[in-house]
């Protein structure tokens, strides 16, 4: 059997492409556009100059009797200015008011906030030192239970939740979740 060389024969010819290309039409200026847009224009200047040309409608002035002409001072006069109906305004400039706040009920149970229980103590104290980092301190306390012990990451106690929110939402911030305020015990 012979070899043969592929190199020397060369690139195989390209096949014509069998599909017919969308031809291309070339778009004309837009002459009704361009027209329209003058036109509209030209219908917006023309009702500019049309506005500035008419006068402002003028008052009526005052009847004037027929035996006296009228003189100056009695065309141009304004009429006197009202008399205002409400003296609310005098009434309330040197007046107080007197609000009574009433006082929110204040909790007397303290508040803990719970960010994590884990089987072992090694995963409590990474979670302590954890919490550590964000410049807070927790405890852990142990909870013995019919299934085992629990190691429990706390903070607090907090006299008001507000505080205790406070500092979940900062521990949100640096990635340490879930925590979960309850009433101390």
């Amino acid at each position: 059997m012979a070899t043969r060389d592929y190199v020397k024969r060369g690139k195989a010819p390209r096949k014509k492409n069998t599909r017919r290309q969308p031809t291309k039409t070339r778009a004309g200026f837009p002459f009704k556009w361009a027209l329209l847009a003058v036109v509209l224009v030209g219908a917006f200047a023309y009702g500019l100059y049309w506005l500035s040309k008419t006068d402002a409608p003028t008052p009526p002035s005052p009847p004037v009797s027929h035996t006296q002409p009228a003189t100056q001072s009695q065309v141009e006069s304004l009429p006197k200015k009202p008399k205002e109906k409400w003296s609310y305004i005098e009434e309330l400039e040197d007046k107080e008011v007197e609000v009574k706040a009433k006082a929110l009920p204040q909790s007397a149970r303290p508040y803990l906030m719970q960010c994590g229980a884990y089987r072992s103590q090694g995963q409590a104290n990474e979670r302590k030192a954890i919490i550590a980092f964000q410049g807070l301190e927790s405890q852990i306390k142990v909870s013995p239970g019919e299934k085992g012990t629990w190691y429990r990451v706390v903070l607090g106690p907090y006299p008001r939740k507000r505080q205790a929110e406070k500092d979940r939402n900062m521990l949100r911030r640096a990635g340490v979740e879930p925590c979960a305020i309850w009433y101390w015990e």
